[in-house]
């Protein structure tokens, strides 16, 4: 009898012991688990990001150009070319260039490269109307050096500066998010670029 009651608490305190042992690991280990949970969390957020950050304007214009011709010094025809241009302009962040470090031990999200912005303006030109002379035929050439100065002055339109405030904008909204859920996590955010000391990260 007595043994079995020996054989009994060894077993008990044994079974205390094991217990005791899981339960410490366990603790041991918590902090090791969020730590690759918040890693892994803030990671797959970035790798669903929109890889490319586009803002579009679109403006379109009517201009009429007059060409004279003279003769003994006075103006004997009179020719116009009526152009309608239409105009695409974006700004654009390739985000696949942008490269952010997640140290999940100090628990700090490092942004250390941001792309610049593209700036592409695209100018398309349509003839609406003609109206030569007998006199003054409207050439080839002319109709090329017309075209061409709607491009240019279409170009010259768009307000580049605005344009580049208005995409940054938009790229921020997209970094954002990730912000967001950083700060959600209690991480730091640490800007290498200097781009974003505007934000007041």
């Amino acid at each position: 009898m007595r043994n079995y009651k020996v054989i009994i608490s060894f077993a008990a305190g044994i079974l205390v012991m094991l217990i005791l042992f899981f339960g410490l690991k366990s603790c041991l280990n918590l902090g090791g688990k969020t730590e690759k949970s918040d890693y892994y969390i803030l990671t797959n957020q970035i790798s669903k990001m929109n890889k490319m950050v586009v803002l579009e304007q679109n403006i379109s214009s009517m201009q009429k150009t007059k060409m004279g011709y003279e003769m003994f010094g006075k103006e004997v025809s009179n020719n116009s070319i009526i152009t309608y241009t239409k105009t695409n302009a974006q700004v654009s962040y390739d985000l696949n260039k942008m490269k952010i470090e997640v140290d999940s031990i100090k628990k700090k999200l490092v942004i250390t490269e941001l792309p610049d912005a593209d700036i592409r303006i695209t100018p398309s030109v349509e003839i609406q109307s003609l109206d030569d002379s007998f006199f003054n035929r409207i050439s080839e050439k002319d109709i090329k050096n017309v075209t061409q100065k709607a491009k240019e002055s279409a170009i010259n339109s768009v307000n580049q500066n605005q344009l580049r405030t208005e995409g940054r904008k938009q790229l921020m909204e997209n970094l954002n998010n990730i912000f967001v859920l950083a700060k959600a996590l209690n991480y730091t955010i640490e800007d290498e670029t200097g781009k974003l000391g505007v934000l007041g990260l």
